[in-house]
């Protein structure tokens, strides 16, 4: 029998549900994730990269796991230079193999993200690619992901949604909601924007302790002043 060769990984993260659970599916399957790696965009409309990863230094820390952090002006096509350099950080640093990304249906990310690996010689893993959107929200809580929704952005979806726990019931509920107004109900399509305050990656979990709840015109957000690992 073969045996398996065990990889050391970089994971994109962007402190949501999709890039930590790829991270931990990769993990389980045997590999090593050497480092967690993110990007501060200044661009809140960026192709690529969440607006706001400020937890993500609390999602490393409580996991344990060396987070390599790049700034980026968030300029579209341009902003990819940081990403590289940021992936070449960690191939310098921790001899990497590949990266993960929770890409679920971006082809812009998938072909971009693809296409740095190819130039830095290594691999690219996207372990949800085309995985069903439900069966991926049903996953993440059959794995004990605890998560909220920290921005929205669709019809359907307001202020009502923010800070609350994905469960079961909200899963129900965005499938209610795709119903009548059709939406990616794993919020791929920048329906919503999701934080995870616990998972198995993680040896403590995060608790918001302070935010405020912000507005403008459709899209509703989580302005989060304190957060701590508990």
């Amino acid at each position: 029998m073969t045996k398996m060769i065990k990889m050391k990984l970089a994971s994109l993260i962007s402190s949501g549900k999709d890039s930590l659970f790829a991270a931990y599916l990769e993990k389980q399957k045997g590999n090593e994730i050497k480092c967690f790696i993110t990007i501060e965009s200044e661009n809140p409309y960026s192709y690529m990269f969440h607006p706001d990863v400020s937890l993500v230094k609390l999602q490393a820390k409580s996991s344990g796991i060396p987070l390599i952090t790049e700034k980026t002006k968030g300029k579209k096509e341009e902003e990819l230079k940081d990403l590289k350099k940021a992936i070449e950080k960690a191939k310098e640093k921790y001899k990497i193999d590949g990266i993960t990304t929770g890409a679920l249906f971006s082809n812009y990310q998938a072909t971009r993200i693809n296409k740095i690996c190819e130039e830095l010689g290594i691999k690219c893993i996207s372990p949800l690619w085309h995985m069903d959107q439900e069966k991926e929200l049903r996953s993440l809580l059959e794995n004990y992901f605890e998560f909220i929704l920290v921005k929205v952005a669709a019809e359907g979806l307001d202020k009502k949604w923010l800070g609350k726990v994905i469960d079961e019931k909200m899963i129900d509920k965005l499938k209610i909601v795709n119903e009548d107004t059709p939406i990616n109900i794993a919020g791929e399509g920048g329906e919503y924007e999701s934080l995870v305050l616990n998972c198995p990656l993680f040896k403590k979990r995060i608790e918001l302790k302070k935010f405020d709840v912000k507005e403008d015109g459709r899209v509703a957000w989580l302005d989060i002043k304190k957060a701590k690992i508990v």
